[in-house]
């Protein structure tokens, strides 16, 4: 054998008897490490004891000791106690665990600590808030969940501080957001009669709706789902292959609406264009919509040459002709209504039927105007948006969060309804809602979840229910045929089943009008109109009526 075999068996074999000597010695250790315990005890208890006490307890020691030697058996006894209680007293002893500490204290403490250079001031002279103080002078209640996540705080507030301006609102709660968890969404309560501010956690939105025929009355659209609190109207709707109740946030569009148009905007990639189909899947049934794909991406392709779709376009010249062309719908439809009235009869079908204007990023259309030097495809929403409520004319944009400066004044102004769909900041929820948002956006946005804001009401957030483009080879199978299920009629790509309301037909021969080729698309469907035969009645002279611009004979399909 080697040298190094050698010393690696002479390692363990001085291994091996190391073990064993331990476990033999094990116990006389134990008893020895006890028995210097109890020697240092009482040489401890010897110093300690005064000298004038030394004396008589030595002597009671003596007479202790001699009384058990007399014992029967007694001094076997003593020695057994002996040895037990030093093999108690050097026995190893594993130091307890100290206990963790209180999450929630250090949590609620952190919050305490970052609010205080906001809200304290150097004059009051007993301040809620101090350096070094105790949260629970300033927290009323607090809950937090099974995972350690506050779920729920109610806080007071000095008098002072400036709770109606919404910049000091937004660095209070940017601050609280920021120490309780960027991951979840949480709404902001202020009481500003009593200085409280109540926070509590908001629950995930469902994203798994997809697109479906929704219960709601004529006029009435579901821009998508909220939370319970936000709505006391609960629809059906299936999901998972169930029927459940879902609270839905409903758009009431029509003359009697008082948010007649719609702006939506979002990051890329949140759904805006989602939102867009999702509309006009329900609006279809009793509308007729044109669509002006701005972006050019051909989301909406799926649409092309369906009932009710007058046209899909793609271009700038096809854009530029149908919104001319529905300006001037829209005024001719006032006209008939304004005609209508004034002598007492019924307005035609064709002008009560209503007329949807879907504009998706139209930003991209003004800036390639501007480069060509052509007129803003949204100065020709000024008609439609101005008399379209009582026109049965809708104007919905869709168009990027980033592009909000490029969009005119006057698309903004009119746009009551409005959505926001993507990560948001304070600042810029206030730009685009229109109004101050009192729920701190989450770090983690799924795709169709936003913010919501109809009017001078509060902001809901909202989750758009799954419509993606059934052309769209990578989308979910289920949510495609759920689309396609929805779509007016069928053609060679896609299948629908669903039924449509009739199309209410002109009393009168129609008189069809066509132009020639406007673009990539080539040609719009053409629009039918009758005639107003209406009983002759002495009226003041009226302005004539603006020449309908003809829409071209039809658009081609996507293959």
């Amino acid at each position: 054998m080697t040298f190094t075999e050698h010393l690696a068996r002479g390692r363990s074999l001085a291994r091996t008897a190391g073990d064993h000597a331990a476990d033999m010695f094990g116990p006389m250790i134990t008893i020895g490490r006890g028995l210097r315990a109890h020697a240092a005890w009482a040489k401890n208890w010897w110093a300690t004891t005064p000298k004038d006490k030394r004396g008589p307890a030595l002597f009671l020691v003596l007479a202790v000791i001699a009384a058990v030697a007399l014992l029967p058996y007694g001094p076997l006894l003593a020695l057994l106690a002996l040895m037990g209680s030093a093999a108690w007293a050097g026995r190893e002893r594993v130091a307890p665990t100290p206990p963790a500490p209180d999450t929630s204290n250090l949590k609620l403490a952190a919050i305490y600590t970052a609010l205080t250079p906001y809200l304290v001031h150097e004059s009051d002279p007993d301040p809620l808030y101090a350096h070094g103080g105790e949260f629970k002078d300033a927290f009323n209640s607090w809950e937090f969940d099974e995972e350690g996540r506050l779920v729920r705080l109610e806080l007071r507030y000095p008098a002072y501080f400036t709770d109606t301006e919404p910049q000091s609102r937004a660095r209070i709660e940017q601050v609280i957001h920021g120490k309780v968890g960027r991951s979840r969404e949480y709404r902001f309560t202020w009481d500003e009669e009593v200085n409280r501010l109540q926070i509590s956690a908001l629950p995930p939105l469902p994203g798994d709706i997809a697109a479906q025929r929704f219960v709601t009355a004529a006029g009435e659209l579901v821009l998508g789902f909220t939370d319970t609190t936000s709505t006391n109207r609960m629809i059906p709707v299936q999901q998972d292959g169930a029927q459940t109740h879902q609270p839905p946030v409903l758009w009431r569009t029509g003359p009697r609406s008082a948010e007649p148009h719609l702006l939506a905007l979002g990051a890329p990639g949140f759904g805006t264009s989602t939102l867009l189909r999702s509309l006009a899947l329900q609006a279809l049934p009793q509308a007729e919509i044109v669509v002006v794909d701005g972006a050019g991406t051909g989301e909406h392709a799926c649409l092309v040459g369906r009932p009710g779709v007058l046209t899909v376009e793609t271009s700038l010249h096809g854009a530029l002709a149908a919104l001319e062309w529905a300006a001037t719908e829209t005024q001719r439809r006032l006209d008939a209504h304004n005609h209508a009235k004034r002598t007492g009869s019924i307005a035609p079908a064709d002008t009560v039927r209503p007329l949807w204007l879907l504009l998706d990023h139209p930003s991209e259309l003004t800036e390639l105007a501007q480069a060509e030097g052509r007129p803003d495809p949204q100065e020709l929403l000024e008609t439609p948006l101005r008399h379209g409520r009582s026109a049965h004319v809708t104007v919905v944009v869709v168009d990027r969060l980033d592009a909000l400066e490029r969009i005119r004044p006057s698309v903004r102004t009119a746009c009551k309804a409005r959505v926001v769909l993507g990560p948001l900041s304070q600042h810029m929820a206030l730009d685009a809602l229109g109004g101050p948002l009192d729920i701190t956006p989450s770090s983690h946005t799924p795709p169709g979840r936003g913010y919501a804001r109809l009017g001078g009401a509060a902001p809901v957030r909202l989750q758009v229910p799954a419509t993606p483009d059934p052309l769209d080879d990578e989308a979910p199978v289920d949510q495609r045929d759920a689309v396609i299920a929805l779509l007016p009629h069928a053609d060679t790509r896609t299948e629908s089943t669903a039924d449509l309301a009739p199309v209410p037909q002109a009393a009168h021969p129609a008189e069809p009008t066509l132009v020639a080729n406007l673009g990539d698309l080539g040609h719009l469907s053409a629009i039918e109109h009758s005639r107003l035969d209406l009983p002759p009645v002495e009226l003041p002279p009226m302005p004539a009526a603006p020449q309908v611009p003809p829409m071209p004979s039809e658009a081609p399909r996507y293959h």
